[in-house]
């Protein structure tokens, strides 16, 4: 399932209840319906295989190794194309700036959730469900040049790490081939030729989408898929020029503060409701 944002969730259920297993590229059916999704799937005794890199990396570095004795995740970003960026110039930004990623070449709104670093947060979520773990289990690191796709630490202190170039033909291939590495026709990975690999701590003063995302995570219920969905309508009002690229987490985090859904149960009934309210609000911010 390789379907972008929120259209992807209802192949993912419909999957699952004709009884496959699924390459899950659609982050978003995690993180709208994460505890829908695992939940069906266990009861199923079906399998879900991670296809985003740094979701493959975790699950192939956590191959025969017992969870209980995970420390921590260690989730990395390249942090997108102003990671360096002057951030009194971020309400300038246009979507072609946007969409131009550094290191991937990727489709226009998992590219511009890249440059919002709400890709991440979204990541987060994802990599909860994934592998039933907490938030702060999970580390993100920035690490530029996208060759170290993520690591595990356990609770000896040692690290496992899967590094590669960034091409996504690898994970895609894993996910189809598991538990089998097939031989592949993607460039040969040469450590000698790489000059350096930097990580650093996210910013989230510049980019308030990663905290933004954990939030919703932590309120629970229905609001991890209120965010995405009000982060889906901006991100489209930004590449159509409507609102900034600053107003994309403003978006996103008046939706989070004006609506409560504590009480609201996750169905398909209830997901078209709150599409309806986020692109209400959107709509508010770009007048």
């Amino acid at each position: 399932n390789a379907l972008v944002g929120k259209a992807g969730l209802k192949p993912t259920i419909f999957a699952l209840e004709a009884g496959r297993n699924i390459a899950l590229s659609n982050k978003e059916s995690l993180v709208m319906a994460g505890d829908w999704v695992m939940n069906f799937a266990k009861k199923k005794n079906l399998q879900i295989f991670p296809v985003d890199s740094e979701h493959s990396a975790i699950w192939q570095c956590l191959q025969g190794e017992k969870m209980a004795e995970l420390k921590k995740i260690i989730l990395t970003g390249s942090g997108g194309p102003f990671r360096e960026y002057p951030l009194e110039k971020f309400p300038k930004i246009t979507p072609q700036q946007a969409l131009n990623h550094p290191n991937w070449t990727m489709g226009k709104k998992i590219t511009i959730d890249s440059a919002t670093m709400m890709n991440k947060g979204l990541e987060l979520i994802e990599a909860c469900w994934l592998f039933d773990i907490s938030p702060s289990q999970i580390e993100i690191v920035i690490h530029p040049q996208s060759i170290l796709h993520s690591a595990v630490q356990f609770s000896d202190g040692s690290v496992k790490a899967q590094l590669g170039l960034p091409d996504m033909k690898i994970p895609i291939q894993y996910a189809i081939s598991y538990p089998n590495h097939w031989k592949s026709e993607s460039e040969n990975f040469d450590l000698t030729k790489l000059q350096s690999l930097t990580f650093e701590k996210p910013d989230f003063a510049r980019f308030p989408s990663i905290q933004l995302a954990m939030q919703s995570f932590e309120q629970g219920g229905i609001y991890p898929a209120f965010l995405n969905a009000t982060n889906e309508f901006a991100v489209h009002s930004f590449l159509d020029g409507k609102i900034k690229f600053t107003d994309i987490p403003k978006c996103v985090k008046t939706a989070l503060e004006m609506v409560e859904f504590s009480s609201w149960d996750i169905s398909f009934e209830t997901l078209e409701e709150i599409e309806k309210i986020a692109e209400k609000i959107v709509k508010g911010i770009a007048k």
